[in-house]
């Protein structure tokens, strides 16, 4: 809102800063204020999300065909830069708007109490949707995983049991390729060309569209959720989102609020921390009711959560162990920063050379094929046989190995990752050799490095505990073999640390994950080797680079705003870091450049200023200007649209009466996809000389 009693003076920007940073094309004057997204306004998570997934690039030039220009998605492009901010990015309207509207509003509400109240019971409506949604969510997922897997495993073990005897091996490997492809390729289709969906992404989409009460796509509405139709609101409930996802994921309802306080969300508060929680607890509880009846036992509510790490009992360390868990940490973090510099590096190659969202799709078949084949190729040449026992768990398979025995080097692969992981943390000493672990480690810890940032709904917890589980295992045995009396030498503890390494060093987190690991493990002892393996692991990586997720937030450009200020910018001044010369609109602005403005203008927020004229000045001269009026407040593109919808013209004889009317829910009416200024522009034409009072708003 303009506010009268404000004298400050807007200045120029940095001029080599802006002329370094201005787009080609650009050749209308700009300004850098973060306020919401471009024209048609896309703020839903959908589209946060595809934003976010989206790679600001640099054209070149000079390898184009001025005769024969390409489409969009062809063009040639080139990494200038890899820490450049992608302009495209504009900030959400966090910030009420404290316009005289909005403070007749929050006036009228202050004298009804129940109506305050009837507000915070819908918040809690909210979460609790959020919650059961997510919970079915993930049980209809985790349904599918095991059906299919089931389904793949069965026709591949029963292809080789036949193959072994008739000569025909190449057989089951084809239908495994078959298998693995096909099924990615939907899901790879899915992800390049629509969206991607994993348990936490799955959360907060949930609770982004269900925090809006309607579907513009589905055309219904339902009003009861209207006054939450904002960034402000949505924010805190996809905060709610992404933990309920975390809880379903792991059973961790307080590790999921810890993960969604830790990664998540910037904004925080007591109440947000309870809803948060309770979304989380309706979360794992509904997705315990939903596998009870799964697995045929109704209301048995024993299924925590998507992952099941099984109960370690009582295991007991010593306080020498400790000191190994530092150094299995201090290797989670070295091997965690190598990760992340390998997939850095591949996601520049990625911006390079795979544009395309067909070349997504071929990269993603190729991953397949190559999972397949390395599995296949493992179990073929390290025939780890051994006494066949009684297992109701996962699937066993004979392969090479004599009637009476079973590879274990199959078992690795022939389960669902998450059965895989379980494995590892409790299969009995001897089960698996060291160099099958090993090759199984270093094969998968590439295979994930590889997958993650690929077109398809893939995640990066359980490939991080695969592989830490694998070396950490490794350790155990190494140990084992080395000491006289390996009684000590427990092989579920030192495979939980290495997976909690591997995962602390890829991440970086510890409140968060340490909380989740010991409700997934059910086991409160093993926070303290768990915490240690964590920090240590944080701290070694945190010395070659970050953890993978701000990794790839810098890479994509997103202007994020870290939690302390640069070193050394405390000099630095606004004008330092402003683009010049700068776009401002008038107390009183005509309707002619307002739409001029929001057609050649990505940005939603701009400046009101007074003592300064744009229509005296070309673009040539703003250039050389030392000011652009003195600054009174900010008004948002939305507002603009909306004024222009509404006709709120100063020459409107029925001004009075329609400003009398209006409420802040009028401006949210379309939220969040407002409509693009041309649309309104077309609706309103013939008064573009006229002109619009920016006061009220």
């Amino acid at each position: 809102m303009p506010r009268s009693g404000e004298n400050t003076p807007l200045l120029v920007g940095n001029r080599l800063h802006s002329s370094s940073h201005r787009s080609p094309s650009s050749e209308t004057p700009h300004c850098f204020f973060p306020d919401i997204n471009s024209d048609p306004r896309d703020l839903g998570f959908h589209h946060a999300a595809e934003d976010f997934n989206r790679i600001d690039t640099v054209e070149d030039s000079q390898s184009r065909d001025a005769e024969n220009p390409q489409p969009e998605a062809d063009k040639h492009v080139k990494i200038e830069h890899e820490h450049i901010l992608k302009a495209g990015f504009e900030s959400l309207d966090y910030e009420v708007s404290d316009n005289l509207i909005y403070q007749k509003e929050e006036k009228d509400k202050s004298s009804r109490k129940l109506t305050l109240h009837w507000r915070e019971v819908r918040r809690w409506i909210i979460c609790f949707l959020i919650g059961v949604l997510t919970g079915l969510t993930a049980g209809i997922i985790d349904f599918g995983v095991e059906k299919v897997s089931g389904l793949k495993f069965q026709s591949v073990k029963d292809l080789v049991d036949k193959c072994v005897t008739e000569n025909c091996m190449y057989y089951p490997l084809l239908v495994w390729l078959c298998f693995n492809m096909g099924l990615v390729l939907v899901g790879s289709i899915l992800t390049a060309y629509i969206e991607e969906g994993p348990m936490i992404h799955s959360g907060a989409v949930i609770a982004a569209g269900v925090s809006q009460g309607r579907s513009t796509s589905l055309k219904f509405d339902f009003s009861i959720f209207k006054d939450f139709r904002s960034d402000r609101e949505k924010r805190d409930f996809v905060s709610a989102g992404a933990a309920a996802g975390v809880a379903a994921a792991f059973g961790a309802p307080v590790g999921g609020v810890l993960f969604s306080l830790e990664e998540g969300a910037s904004f925080w508060n007591q109440a947000l921390v309870w809803r948060i929680f309770f979304s989380s607890m309706v979360s794992t509880m509904t997705l315990n009711i939903v596998q009870s009846y799964i697995k045929s036992h109704p209301w048995e509510l024993s299924y925590a959560g998507l992952i099941n790490f099984g109960t370690f009992g009582d295991v007991n360390y010593q306080f020498v162990e400790l000191f190994l868990v530092i150094v299995m940490g201090a290797i989670g973090g070295l091997l965690g920063a190598l990760f992340n510099h390998i997939n850095y590096k591949l996601t520049i190659f990625r911006m390079r050379f795979i544009q395309r969202r067909w070349q997504r799709v071929i990269e993603v078949m190729m991953v397949a094929a190559y999972t397949a084949a390395f599995a296949y190729i493992l179990i073929f040449f390290s025939q780890d046989c051994l006494p066949l026992v009684e297992n109701r768990e996962s699937m066993l398979m004979q392969y090479f190995c004599k009637d009476g025995e079973f590879s274990s080097s199959a078992r690795l692969f022939f389960d669902t990752p998450e059965a895989t992981v379980k494995n590892l943390f409790h299969s009995n000493p001897g089960t698996y050799r060291p160099l099958t672990l090993f090759i199984f480690a270093a094969g998968y810890f590439f295979l994930a490095c590889w997958t993650y940032g690929l077109s398809v709904p893939s995640g990066l917890f359980i490939p991080s505990l695969l592989v830490g589980a694998a070396w950490g295992r490794i350790v155990g045995i190494v140990l084992s073999l080395a000491s006289e009396n390996s009684g000590w030498v427990n092989l579920s503890f030192y495979s939980l640390v290495g997976a909690s390494a591997m995962l602390g060093g890829i991440v970086r987190m510890t409140i968060s994950l340490t909380v989740i690991i010991m409700e997934a493990t059910a086991n409160v002892p093993l926070g303290l080797p768990v915490m240690i393996s964590l920090i240590v692991a944080k701290w070694v990586g945190d010395q070659f680079n970050e953890g993978i997720y701000d990794i790839h937030i810098h890479v994509q450009g997103v202007p994020m705003l870290g939690w302390e200020p640069l070193p050394l910018s405390s000099n630095l001044s606004v004008k330092s870091v402003m683009s010049h010369p700068v776009t401002v609109f008038r107390m009183v602005e005509t309707v002619e450049r307002i739409i001029r403005v929001l057609k050649e203008e990505k940005h939603n927020g701009f400046p009101i200023v007074t003592n300064y004229n744009p229509d005296n000045s070309t673009p040539e001269e703003q250039v050389e200007l030392e000011t652009f009026g003195t600054f009174r407040g900010l008004i948002l593109r939305s507002q603009l649209i909306m004024m222009l919808k509404k006709k709120l013209f100063v020459e409107n004889p029925n001004l009075q009466s329609i400003l009398k009317d209006l409420k802040m829910e009028n401006f949210n009416d379309l939220y969040p996809r407002y409509l693009p200024i041309q649309v309104s522009a077309n609706s309103c034409f013939y008064k573009v000389h006229q002109s619009v009072d920016c006061k009220t708003f």
